[in-house]
């Protein structure tokens, strides 16, 4: 296994002040791939915040952050942003897409950041929405779709760059048990890659069952890691 990313020593302070708040407090923790882990612990616990510093959305106060074996340490935000669109994934709650833009559409923006336009994108895009079994919904536009089939459009456009790390926070939150089953399911199939890591954000025990690994946390500290009940496996790429 090897860890797609790598988090040694995470401090984050939050505010100034009588407002400070140390929502990290020497976290390490790494994803490998073939897994899927599950970082669970209540609210506040410092979950988001730490998803966030291994996406390179945030800055660590201190320690470091490695990103497919590159450090982010001292990294000009225009660096982290080029780490970010190489490699990381991102699946939100809210599924955070463009309500004008189709399907397809939607997915492929994720190439366009990174440069990459015309028929071949177009043509992953459609790819990315076949493997989450959207290919009957290529030209469906948001509000076309249920809330578990937008979903799925978000983890294709996660999927769609080849991303060896992908993130998502609280992805089933506001799907039913079926749809987010259905999601997690999908997840576990990517995670199965032997190039991919999928780190999952939760606080719903329902996902227990799909973990390879969990991670606890609680008031910004690592509290405890065990093996999940899901087996792991890694699927060769071809």
């Amino acid at each position: 296994m090897t860890a797609v990313l790598q988090a040694e020593n995470i401090v984050k302070v939050l505010g100034q002040g009588a407002a400070e708040v140390h929502a990290l407090k020497g976290v390490n923790v790494s994803l490998g791939t073939g897994e899927l882990t599950l970082l669970m612990g209540p609210s506040g616990s410092g979950k988001t915040t730490l998803l966030s510093i291994l996406g390179c959305i945030l800055s660590p106060t201190e320690g470091a952050v490695s990103v497919g074996g590159q450090s982010t340490e001292g990294a000009e935000p225009e660096e982290l942003a080029d780490l970010r669109r190489r490699n990381i994934g991102f699946v939100f709650q809210s599924y955070h897409l463009f309500p004008t833009l189709t399907a397809t559409d939607n997915v492929r923006l994720a190439l366009d950041v990174r440069g990459e336009r015309g028929r071949k994108a177009v043509s992953r895009a459609r790819d990315a929405l076949a493997m989450v079994g959207l290919a009957h919904k290529l030209t469906s536009f948001p509000g076309q779709m249920s809330g578990g089939e937008q979903q799925r459009v978000a983890i294709a456009r996660a999927i769609v760059g080849d991303a060896s790390a992908i993130l998502a926070d609280e992805p089933t939150a506001a799907l039913d048990s079926e749809n987010g089953h259905a999601i997690m399911t999908i997840l576990s199939e990517i995670a199965s890659d032997a190039a991919r890591g999928v780190l999952v954000v939760t606080h719903d025990p329902r996902l227990l069952p799909f973990a390879t690994r969990i991670v606890r946390i609680e008031d910004g500290r690592i509290v405890s890691e065990e093996q999940g009940q899901a087996k792991r496996k890694v699927k060769a790429n071809a």
